[in-house]
């Protein structure tokens, strides 16, 4: 499974940081950065819940 970032779309709250700062960070701007090519095993639920909490829905989950 991968996540898709939609930069132009993101607000820089970092909800996604939060839950998995494994799968996300944020620039020097707040702006969402994926880390990983494959969200790893242990990191798909975190993943899911980022996309489903992000307030921007600039997160998107392909590949299920």
């Amino acid at each position: 499974m991968k996540v898709e970032a939609d930069q132009d779309a993101c607000i820089a709250s970092g909800n996604c940081v939060m839950i998995s700062d494994v799968v996300f960070d944020q620039d020097d701007d707040g702006v969402v950065e994926v880390l990983v090519d494959e969200v790893p095993d242990d990191q798909i639920d975190q993943a899911r819940q980022a996309v489903k909490l992000c307030p921007a829905s600039a997160l998107k989950l392909t590949g299920e």
